[in-house]
């Protein structure tokens, strides 16, 4: 099977990690495949906060609507949108869409770069953005979209059930 296409298929939503650290060359490993993802004109309008101060976790998990197992990750990625790159070409388009669609990709990148290293993630989208602006001071042309835990898993859920390719896919020919 391809590997890409292996890790996509294996991949889980994780939410219970060990207490164990991520190796640096994976945490390398990780940015790449976020600086890497395509985005929309190549503005790269998008960064990224790499949280491991345990503080600061907690509080972004209790921003999160008290979903406490994202403070028991080793690692917090907050993907964040930059208005002020994306605006001036796109306009509202380009906030409220590409620059959102751009760090779905890189987090998807992350997300199967994690899991080819024995890491396990999970995609966190119910949180208070106002309350994470201010946990980690973003300014005003920062928009979190996105939180991702990510460390060595303790539990990998079964997979979940997938509608058919019928159900997804239409061929218009």
């Amino acid at each position: 099977m391809d590997e890409v296409l292996k890790a996509a298929k294996e991949r889980r939503s994780v939410r219970s990690f060990l207490n164990k650290d991520i190796p640096e060359e994976i945490i390398k490993k990780i940015i790449e495949a976020i600086i890497w993802a395509p985005s929309a004109g190549n503005l790269q309008a998008r960064k990224f906060y790499f949280v491991t101060n345990k503080e600061i976790k907690v509080k972004i998990a209790q921003a999160a609507l008290n979903q406490m197992f994202i403070a028991d990750a080793p690692l917090v990625v907050v993907g964040c949108i930059d208005k002020q790159k994306i605006y001036p070409r796109y306009k509202e388009r380009g906030v409220n869409l590409y620059a959102i669609q751009d760090i779905a990709c890189s987090i998807t990148n992350a997300m199967l770069v994690a899991h080819e290293n024995g890491l396990g993630t999970v995609w966190i989208g119910a949180f208070r953005e106002e309350e994470v602006v201010k946990i980690l001071k973003l300014s005003e042309n920062f928009r979190p979209v996105v939180l991702l835990p990510i460390g060595y898993p303790s539990y990998i859920p079964s997979p979940p059930p997938r509608v058919s390719s019928k159900e997804a896919i239409e061929f218009i020919k």
